[in-house]
């Protein structure tokens, strides 16, 4: 090789150790350098602040930037937006024995999808800064020790497909505001001490398919409107307080339904007729005080069980009863 190809090839050997370098140079400025956006990270700090965690599931949260290095329960869009920022997209801290309070700061992290605190020990109230993540879509708080009411702000979240707040000390009445959260399919708000009466706008949600409300403080009547929820598959109401209140004759017409619990509410009168129903499965009217003969009219073929005791029944049981060939408990 002449003396003119020997510094050919020398400069092409620096000219590729040089492009190394730089790209090795870029790769730890990316490393060392913030990409999340520096609001979200002040909230995550905030949100670290507000809680106890003596397991230490958390500790990594003060290494690095969230979005690029791993931080614990913390999950980023793969691509930065128009911003240049990445962004945090769920937030997973369920069971990690977390106590303390819930940081109103969560509501900074505005292009969360997933907001998870499930089973933990967290105390205080929901913040109603929630209510500025408009791109929320589950909000899953259950299982924890939280207080106080829920938030207006809530039910202005325009993507929330699921509210999660079941197992907690939640109080109150159940917001009117939620009748606007109409891409939300359930309601998991049973095993609080929430009062008042159920707001029949609630009826006007198209895409609810689970209503579970069991184990609180409810009261007033039962909405006949609540038969209008096209989609409601599950309406568990046990162990509320709609003293005196009759069961709507409109309930027979919810297609959709699977399971129908009203067990101990204090309702009077007679049970409708339920035969339209035809995927029931589960049917329990138990410890009430209905009165008058069982409807004669068939149920679903799919129907499992029927609990109607402790009630004032009269007349016999209906022979239809003999022909559902499913059933397993009477």
């Amino acid at each position: 090789m002449g003396k003119f190809g020997m510094l050919q090839g020398k400069r092409l050997c620096f000219l590729v150790t040089l492009i190394v370098c730089l790209w090795w140079t870029l790769q730890l400025k990316g490393a060392d350098g913030q990409l999340t956006d520096p609001s979200e990270v002040e909230a995550l700090d905030d949100i670290r602040n507000s809680l106890t965690d003596p397991s230490g599931s958390l500790r990594v949260w003060d290494r690095g930037d969230p979005c690029t290095s791993n931080w614990t329960g913390v999950l980023c869009f793969n691509t930065s937006l128009d911003d240049g920022y990445l962004h945090v997209r769920e937030l997973l801290l369920l069971n990690m024995n977390l106590s303390g309070t819930l940081s109103p700061e969560i509501g900074r992290l505005s292009h969360l999808q997933i907001l998870d605190f499930m089973w933990n020990n967290i105390i205080g109230t929901i913040p109603k800064e929630i209510g500025n993540i408009k791109t929320l879509q589950l909000l899953l708080l259950n299982g924890n020790q939280l207080t106080g009411s829920l938030p207006e702000e809530i039910g202005f979240l325009p993507n929330l497909d699921r509210i999660q707040i079941d197992q907690n000390f939640i109080s109150g009445s159940i917001p009117t505001s939620f009748a606007n959260l109409i891409k939300a399919k359930h309601f998991h708000m049973n095993n609080n001490s929430l009062s008042g009466q159920i707001p029949p706008v609630l009826s006007t949600l198209p895409f609810l398919v689970h209503l579970l409300l069991d184990n609180n403080n409810l009261s007033g009547y039962l909405p006949p409107e609540l038969a209008q929820m096209p989609q409601l598959k599950i309406l568990q109401l046990d162990n509320n307080s709609f003293d005196g209140t009759t069961i709507p004759a409109s309930f027979g017409n919810m297609s959709h339904l699977v399971k129908l619990s009203l067990r101990n509410c204090g309702l009077t009168g007679p049970i409708p007729n339920l035969s339209k129903i035809s995927n029931l499965t589960y049917l329990d009217l138990s410890f009430n005080q209905l009165n008058g003969s069982i409807p004669p009219d068939k149920l679903s073929d799919n129907i499992t069980t029927i609990d109607l005791s402790y009630n004032r029944l009269t007349g016999s049981i209906p022979s239809s009863f003999s022909y559902l060939p499913r059933l397993q408990k009477l």
